[in-house]
């Protein structure tokens, strides 16, 4: 992992006038507790123009000495740490991650993987998890009770997940038992089965358990609908319309029968006969890093590349998975780099911290991003090793920072429902 083709590297060279190129915001280049003090929001990148809701989790002020340690300072206090506590500690890093906290990764993979490897470690006393909020939750139900989830930054929340909250989704349930009933039909398949993507609350993952519902991943989604259509006579899907919506039209399932659910609408903006006739409820969602690609960008790609490969993430809109040559997981785009004959050409639709790492580890391939200007996840780039070294120091004199935790009565719901996601495995399980 090359630091000096990180992303951070870029949007300094980009900032300093050294390099050509475009960044989403000039705020970029602050460093991320720049922002925890400021009114909440999710800071500058993709999600920057989503609106947080109230009472979303805060970073309170990282000590003066993290905020003003140079980078190597923080690599020898981040590395003295890990040595210190060995086996008692694991750190897990997320593809989004920027590279300069990766390098401090034991285990680097999407939410599903990391997940696993955190109940695979059932010997670290500390987890540390460099990805967002919903990860942290993930792998806290996944741990054991004597194990502590640390999350290095509070604020690092996920806007897809915030937009549907367990009110919403319960509200939502009520309204549609309402019209449906909850009395099976022949075939003993209920009125209605709920599914949430992984990137969801813990709240909304015990939603599902407590209703006869799953956690889906974007490798397992095809997987999970069957799953769900085996039970139900149509499903909930939420909280990101991009990838129910792609999967469920892959499997046949026309869009006159996908109505949207838009929880700030009266009955979710439908009438009643658009929800009696629909298969699948997709909830009004989305991932705010998968938003910005566009057919126009692939159109490009492909006057400039003519024998450009497109491979684009299930969260990106319909239009832009319908024009390229291929979606799948993170997992999927990264495998398939990998099987090709060097000399390919990619034009990857997924966040921008993967996409300059698979172009930096593929010197043989040509690879680039779809979307020309640099706009990293917004949540993801809240961590920093700032952070990490802050929480590392701390677990080295006892202290555990930033601990996540899930309630009892949210966490055996949450557990069944992720128990009946790994037991729907496709038939060539790739990640999520």
């Amino acid at each position: 992992m090359t630091l000096t083709a990180s992303v951070d590297s870029t949007l300094t060279r980009i900032s300093a006038g050294t390099e050509p190129g475009a960044a989403c915001s000039p705020d970029l280049v602050e460093k991320p507790w720049v922002f925890d003090l400021r009114p909440p929001s999710y800071g500058p990148g993709s999600s920057m123009g989503d609106v947080i809701p109230t009472g979303s989790p805060r970073q309170g002020a990282l000590p003066a000495f993290y905020r003003e340690a140079d980078a190597a300072e923080l690599d020898r206090r981040i590395r003295a740490a890990k040595e210190a506590l060995g086996n008692r500690l694991v750190i897990l890093g997320h593809f989004y991650q920027r590279d300069e906290v990766l390098a401090y990764a034991d285990y680097v993979g999407d939410s599903f993987q990391l997940a696993t490897a955190a109940r695979e470690r059932s010997d670290a006393e500390a987890i540390v998890f460099c990805g967002v909020h919903f990860m942290a939750e993930t792998a806290d139900l996944l741990s054991t009770e004597e194990q502590s989830v640390i999350l290095p930054n509070l604020a690092a929340g996920c806007s897809m997940a915030d937009m549907a909250n367990i009110d919403q989704v319960e509200e939502c349930w009520e309204q549609l038992a309402e019209l449906y009933g909850t009395e099976p039909d022949a075939d003993g398949r209920v009125p209605v089965i709920p599914v949430t993507y992984m990137n969801s609350s813990a709240a909304l993952k015990g939603f599902c358990g407590r209703n006869g519902g799953i956690v889906c991943t974007s490798s397992n989604a095809q997987t999970v609908l069957e799953w769900a259509f085996e039970r139900g006579q149509r499903v909930l899907f939420f909280p990101d319309q991009h990838l129910g919506r792609n999967t469920a039209k892959a499997m046949g399932v026309p869009l006159e029968l996908m109505p949207m659910w838009n929880p700030n609408k009266p009955f979710g903006g439908n009438d009643a006969s658009a929800l009696e006739d629909s298969r699948v409820i997709l909830w009004h969602g989305f991932c705010s890093v998968h938003k910005r690609f566009t057919v126009d960008q692939i159109a490009k790609a492909r006057t400039e590349f003519p024998d450009v490969r497109v491979l684009v993430h299930p969260e990106c809109p319909m239009p832009v998975v319908d024009a390229a040559d291929a979606s799948g997981s993170t997992d999927y785009i990264r495998k398939a780099i990998e099987a090709a004959p060097a000399g390919s050409t990619f034009a990857i639709g997924t966040e921008i911290n993967l996409v300059q790492r698979l172009a930096a580890e593929h010197p043989e391939h040509t690879i680039f991003c779809l979307d020309p200007v640099i706009c990293p996840c917004s949540t993801m780039y809240r961590i920093h090793p700032g952070y990490l070294a802050w929480v590392l120091d701390a677990l080295l004199e006892g202290q555990v920072l930033n601990q996540i935790t899930v309630s009892d009565d949210v966490a055996l719901p949450a557990r069944i429902a992720l128990e009946r996601m790994l037991a729907a495995r496709p038939p060539i399980a790739d990640g999520a």
